[in-house]
């Protein structure tokens, strides 16, 4: 292998979530901003949300009449 062309790894880099949850993971950068993790997602909560940034489902509920 090459020397000095891989990535400087980071084994405790921080993934802070937009709804405060932080996780700590191996990554090539020290910290990770993401949406939805584990803690929000509508998949591992159970709840029935949509994560609709740009209101694109109210949109497609107005123009098919859906409730």
């Amino acid at each position: 292998m090459k020397a000095k062309i891989h990535p400087t790894w980071y084994p405790d880099a921080r993934v802070v979530c937009s709804c405060g949850h932080i996780l700590t993971t191996g990554a090539t950068k020290k910290e990770l901003r993401v949406e939805v993790c584990s803690h929000c997602h509508p998949f591992f909560t159970g709840e029935q949300r949509i994560v609709d940034t740009e209101g694109r489902v109210e949109r497609l509920k107005r123009k098919y009449g859906l409730s």
